[in-house]
């Protein structure tokens, strides 16, 4: 039996972060959950600074209290990678008073807890690994036996799941094991933004090994030292979803998250008919992505979604998954074809314009592969600058960057898109920070204030030289995948479709006022995200339930903001 002193003993050992000096056990063991989840009700108290002491408190005034106190003490920590650490400490002990901060300070949160930081903390996952186990990790060899792993887990209401295999993390690559990070944090973000109970969450982290040498060579990394064997790779995944739906229920909500281009669009493909799942990167990014251009519409002066013609730079998940919504939407407004749709879309990959002249093309890629434009062939098209080419020959009203490569949205492409646009739409997505394509301040100084930008990861509100202020959206997608998921969980929803993506990007962008848009800013304050996620909710379950992929619905008279609202996680004592 765990007793509290040796628990309390490895959250102390946690916050030297000293890994040399302790311990690390064993992923493949039988974790001795219950021991360790009997700590996490008990409370943080702030009387000493630099460790955590942790006493028993009912009054919810002191766990307000607790949660300013614990802020002034985040605010001294002097690198964000701290700041992550010490609110997963919290998290690991009292997940109470975690939920509490993040539900009151959402917005200056948020980037500790997943993006930017998370990428740095996935990194260096095996370095500030704190001995509290939170998931459940499956390897290769547990083939047979995934059943029985989840059996392990003590919770057994278990609604939303996130998992990843870790072969795309973030803008950053293969980072195995490490990937951990992402679930734990979008499943932070389902709590915090929608009110999922943190007990209805799941963390899954699939192991077949890295790609990453440099991990495998680090002595401090958790996972299966090999180069990712994809042998029975789909068999594996295909296991974990009939365990998890025997065990959780026919309609528990499966999330992809981060796995490579090779494998996500096909598994999402073969199992969103048999389950409710989705694809965060593929869908959850489009639909953020296209909430910002439907609330942005009248700054860009269109009047709807087809009157822009598209230029994206990267062509994997997140780009396809962005176009593809696109299209659907374009379809909603004209009733054209899909087809028709995307013939103002164009994608720009490592190896250039994507035409139909392209040999080998990967499959998703195949819908945007079109005629190439007359004159491309032309020198001036032809300078070895492919975005830039690009630029000129498509002349696109909408620049969109989900290539995980830093500053390639030049002070040149900046100012080419302002030679035939008024208010050139330049969304640079890419995650962390240091892979977005252009900072805020470099595209409003770029183009004298004229741009309408948004971005993966926060940047700060900018003042121009002339006093303009500009206050830059984040297209983040927890103002999406939070919302989408108490809305299934909320009518028992059997499948997500991109139909239901368009609804939330639909309803995520009705909640842009005037006001903000007037700042520059294509999505509503991240203050207000729990009332945003319900709303989405609201709109999604009742697409599912009018589309007949839904077990129940509301009682009679009951709204589906109601029907929503009951479900809801507050967090208290």
């Amino acid at each position: 039996m765990m007793t509290g002193v040796l628990y309390l003993a490895m959250e102390f050992s946690a916050l030297h972060l000293n890994p040399a000096s302790s311990f690390f056990l064993s992923m493949r063991h039988v974790w001795p959950f219950s021991d360790l989840f009997l700590f996490r009700s008990l409370a943080y108290c702030p009387v000493l600074c630099n460790v955590n002491y942790f006493i028993s408190h009912q009054n919810n005034y002191h766990l307000a209290l607790d949660a300013q106190v614990a802020m002034a003490q985040l605010d001294k920590k002097t690198s964000d990678l701290e700041k992550y650490i010490f609110l997963h400490t919290i998290q690991d002990s009292d997940e109470t008073l975690f939920y509490k901060i993040l539900t009151t300070y959402t917005y200056k949160t948020l980037p500790f807890v997943y993006t930017p930081t998370v990428g740095e903390a996935c990194q260096k996952w095996g370095e500030i690994y704190r001995h509290t186990p939170r998931g459940i990790y499956i390897s290769s060899n547990d083939a047979g036996s995934i059943e029985s792993v989840l059996d392990n887990h003590p919770h057994k209401n278990i609604k939303v799941i996130v998992v990843t295999d870790g072969e795309r993390i973030l803008g950053l690559g293969d980072l195995g094991v490490n990937g951990m990070g992402i679930p734990i944090g979008k499943l932070a973000l389902y709590t915090a933004c929608a009110g999922i109970h943190p007990d209805q969450t799941l963390p899954v982290q699939i192991d077949v090994g890295t790609n990453t040498q440099s991990l495998l060579d680090e002595p401090s990394y958790m996972g299966l030292r090999q180069k990712r064997n994809l042998n029975g790779y789909d068999e594996l995944v295909a296991e974990f979803f009939a365990a998890a739906q025997k065990k959780y229920g026919r309609n528990v909500l499966i999330q992809f998250e981060d796995f490579g281009n090779t494998n996500a669009f096909r598994l999402l493909e073969h199992h969103q008919p048999t389950a409710t799942t989705f694809n965060d990167d593929i869908q959850g990014t489009a639909s953020v992505v296209l909430a910002g251009i439907i609330s942005s519409l009248g700054l860009a002066g269109k009047s709807k979604v087809a009157d822009h013609t598209f230029l994206f730079l990267g062509a994997g998940e997140a780009g396809v998954g962005i176009a593809d919504l696109i299209a659907i939407a374009v379809t909603h407004e004209t009733g054209c074809t899909l087809a028709e749709a995307k013939a103002k879309i164009w994608l720009v990959d490592s190896q250039g314009l994507i035409t139909a002249d392209r040999k080998n093309l990967q499959h998703h890629k195949l819908a945007y592969a079109h005629a190439a434009p007359a004159g491309s062939t032309d020198a001036q098209f032809c300078t070895g600058n492919a975005l830039m080419d690009a630029t000129k020959l498509i002349k696109p009203t909408a620049l969109i960057g989900v290539s995980a490569q830093g500053k390639t949205f030049t002070k040149a492409i900046c100012e080419e898109m302002c030679k035939f646009n008024t208010n050139p739409l330049i969304f640079a997505l890419s995650n962390p920070t240091s892979k977005a394509e252009c900072t805020a301040r470099e595209a409003y100084e770029w183009t004298d204030g004229k741009a309408i930008y948004a971005s993966g990861s926060p940047f700060d509100p900018v003042t121009l030289a002339d006093g303009r202020f500009f206050e830059p959206g984040q297209g983040n997608n927890a103002y999406i995948f939070p919302g989408i998921g108490l809305g299934a969980i909320s009518v028992d929803a059997t499948r997500i479709t991109d139909d239901d993506m368009y609804v939330a990007a639909s309803a995520l962008a009705a909640q842009v006022t005037p006001e903000q848009l007037a700042r520059g800013c294509a999505y509503p304050p991240l203050a207000n995200i729990r009332e945003v996620s319900l709303k989405i909710a609201a709109a999604v379950a009742e697409n599912m339930v009018k589309r007949g992929d839904a077990l129940r619905k509301p009682a009679a008279g009951e709204s589906y903001v109601d029907n929503a609202s009951k479900i809801v996680y507050h967090p208290q004592y």
